[in-house]
């Protein structure tokens, strides 16, 4: 299998393909989807909220929702006064709440995950790269042949296909740049092209095709939150289809 990458300890690739294909061979699974469900995770969970992802935002998300005795996120960015994936929506939640997300790009990236290596999946960003870089180092036989799959999420185009976006890259990027150790061409690619855009990232995120659309539609807030660097401790794990904290 000339893609499975098989030449580095740290890989990286794109998407549900990439869980499909690299998944199942990784000790550890991280999903990064900087604008906005892994930014979501990370404000939400270092406000002592727990998020279950959901890939589906019809009515399945409410029921999901209720039998849980969650509170449902608003599967948009619609200005709810409420929490939906919004980052900045989610600064006011309180300690002890559950909140549901739906989201079907990050929502199906974790289940997915969650199918192929139950309890190693994890959520980064950029706030948060090196915090989950340096819990996975002491973790999963790091250094003892131990493997990290990073998948950037991207973002799909109308027809449902894979838009590579530059934020993930970037966020993947930043907790591979963190790792250190042997990575595959592809994964050390993405690290060279954070450490490139390190010193000018709020304006490399905020300008790009998926900042520039949030910012025109009013949520510059939430692109300011996710290009933040490693403002965070928070290390997201997913466990029996919930994202908490490790400590």
């Amino acid at each position: 299998m000339y893609w499975d990458q098989a030449e580095g300890a740290v890989r990286c690739e794109w998407g549900e393909a990439g869980v499909r294909h690299l998944g199942a061979q990784a000790d550890a699974v991280v999903i990064v989807d900087v604008l906005s469900f892994s930014t979501c995770v990370d404000v939400a969970l270092g406000r002592g909220a727990g998020v279950l992802p959901f890939r589906w935002r019809d009515g399945r998300a409410a029921a999901f929702a209720a039998a849980r005795g969650a509170r449902l996120a608003s599967p948009t960015r619609r200005f709810t006064g409420g929490p939906s994936l919004s980052p900045a929506s989610l600064l006011a939640l309180e300690a002890g709440e559950r909140l549901v997300l739906p989201s079907p790009n990050g929502g199906t990236l974790c289940a997915l995950a969650e199918e192929l290596r139950p309890g190693h999946v994890y959520a980064a960003c950029l706030r948060n790269a090196a915090a989950v870089a340096a819990h996975l180092r002491g973790h999963h036989g790091w250094g003892h042949g131990g493997r990290v799959l990073v998948v950037p999420a991207g973002e799909l185009w109308p027809d449902g296909t894979l838009r590579p976006a530059l934020e993930d890259w970037l966020g993947a990027g930043a907790v591979i740049a963190a790792l250190g150790g042997p990575g595959s061409p592809e994964a050390q690619a993405a690290a060279q092209a954070f450490r490139d855009a390190q010193g000018c990232l709020p304006e490399v995120v905020g300008g790009c095709s998926s900042g520039r659309e949030l910012r025109e539609r009013g949520f510059g807030a939430d692109v300011a939150l996710a290009a933040q660097v490693n403002v965070s401790l928070c290390v997201p794990r997913l466990q029996t289809g919930e994202f908490r904290p490790v400590h």
